[in-house]
């Protein structure tokens, strides 16, 4: 299947939610983004701010109310182009007990292509494959029960990757994780983007998770409030904090001091923690003694 094109087209998608009240809830209101082949995608939000909703709005686990989503210019409305669609967008849900099917590492891999009809000794090549491919071959006679969460969660990636989907949508798959196991997944599918193409869907409330990706939706309430580059959403640092999340420390570091120094700052200045340091340094050279008295304000916060 071609992957040149755009992979994924939401337009105007809205969703609500029969709470069996004359209330109904809500959840995704008018909701539009596209995703583009190879794409590393973060879906930001609060509990309850629809970023859950919108990911299982993308492969047909619910339909829309208003709008549509088109993968591949596959139409989720459409009864018969669901399972195509379900096979190009693979999901890691936040509780990986939840995906665990089978009573081997190995067989729980095999369950998703005995589903699909793969041929027998093309199963077992990508069995080995993908669980080379995160790490854990060596326990392919193990019981998932004996791995630990973030093991866990490595073998619900090596399942949706034996299949070849086009995207991998996580969604809120690191929040039961510590933050190493949280880590050592990300820059996983980090690698996997890099060498097979897949495009990454990451909905998350971890900021820090936002400097892995190319681009950043924020929702709250049912919206997307805030759309752009990690840097470009990190430099409206007031606005997110008025939404309940957090900005990565080196940026809170960064806007502090230079409000406080009263200096200009770019977005291109927040790009990474690097450059931040950089621009620190640089707007530290040569204080004049108005800044200096700036400076100590900012220390005595």
């Amino acid at each position: 299947m071609d992957r040149a094109n755009t992979l994924i087209n939401v337009s105007e998608v809205s969703y609500t939610y029969d709470m069996g009240t004359p209330e109904a809830l809500d959840a995704v209101k008018a909701v539009s983004f596209k995703l583009e082949s190879g794409q590393h995608l973060a879906i930001l939000g609060r509990n309850g701010s629809g970023k859950s909703t919108l990911s299982r709005l993308l492969n047909g686990l619910l339909l829309p109310r208003e709008g549509r989503v088109l993968v591949l210019d596959m139409d989720t409305r459409k009864e018969e182009d669901i399972w195509p669609i379900r096979s190009q967008l693979g999901m890691v849900f936040q509780n990986p007990d939840n995906q665990i099917v089978a009573t081997t590492v190995e067989e729980d891999v095999a369950f998703g292509l005995e589903n699909l009809g793969v041929p027998g000794d093309l199963m077992v090549q990508r069995v080995q494959m993908s669980l080379e491919q995160v790490g854990l071959w060596d326990y392919r006679e193990s019981q998932p029960a004996d791995l630990s969460g973030g093991q866990k969660q490595k073998l619900a990636v090596a399942g949706v990757f034996a299949m070849q989907p086009s995207c991998i949508i996580l969604d809120e798959a690191t929040s039961m994780l510590d933050p190493r196991s949280r880590t050592e997944l990300l820059d996983l599918l980090e690698r996997m983007r890099q060498e097979e193409n897949i495009s990454i869907i990451n909905v998350t409330h971890h900021m820090d998770e936002v400097l892995h990706a190319d681009h950043v939706l924020v929702m709250h309430e049912g919206r997307v409030v805030l759309s752009g580059k990690p840097s470009e959403v990190f430099y409206e640092a007031d606005l997110i904090k008025s939404l309940g999340l957090d900005v990565p420390a080196y940026v809170e570091v960064t806007l502090s001091l230079a409000k406080y120094l009263k200096k200009d700052i770019r977005v291109e200045d927040i790009e990474s923690p690097e450059q931040a340091t950089e621009y620190i340094k640089d707007i530290l050279t040569g204080l004049s003694e108005q800044d200096l008295k700036n400076l100590e304000a900012y220390k005595d916060r």
